[in-house]
């Protein structure tokens, strides 16, 4: 792993799966926090620093597709990683337009999840790096 944790924030309206995943996740070696929805997600962001984003698509108000948006509204540089339990082309296309890193099927493995989420790590700190070393316009 990287210099520090990676910081990621668990989004799903289903506690179960929000309380187990984020077990899972902290296990191996991710600082986790979890909310329940859509709206406590950009509460969350706009409170302090966040590496990765997973985000469930089904969830009561705003949906992820729509708290994808507002969250790169907010901060590009937050990865997100979708969950759906429905695959979707229109959505899958959707995610990646409004600049999701990935789409995936619940209920995805953690090994996959796992790597998905080091990738998005990955990409989100070359990205800083690129914005550090370039000069200010």
């Amino acid at each position: 792993m990287a210099p520090h944790m990676a910081r990621v924030l668990l989004v799903d309206d289903e506690e179960r799966f929000r309380s187990t995943m984020g077990k899972l996740l902290r296990k191996r070696g991710f600082a986790v926090e979890e909310e329940g929805s859509g709206h406590e997600a950009l509460v969350r962001i706009q409170q302090r620093d966040v590496d990765v984003v997973v985000l469930d698509v089904k969830m009561p108000g705003m949906d992820g597709i729509q708290a994808l948006a507002k969250i790169k509204a907010l901060d590009p540089l937050p990865e997100v990683i979708i969950l759906t339990g429905h695959a979707n082309v229109d959505a899958a296309v959707e995610i990646m337009r409004l600049g999701g890193y990935e789409y995936l099927l619940k209920p995805c493995p953690i090994d996959e999840l796992v790597t998905n989420i080091e990738g998005a790590l990955e990409k989100k700190r070359a990205r800083e790096k690129v914005q550090r070393s370039s000069p200010a316009s």
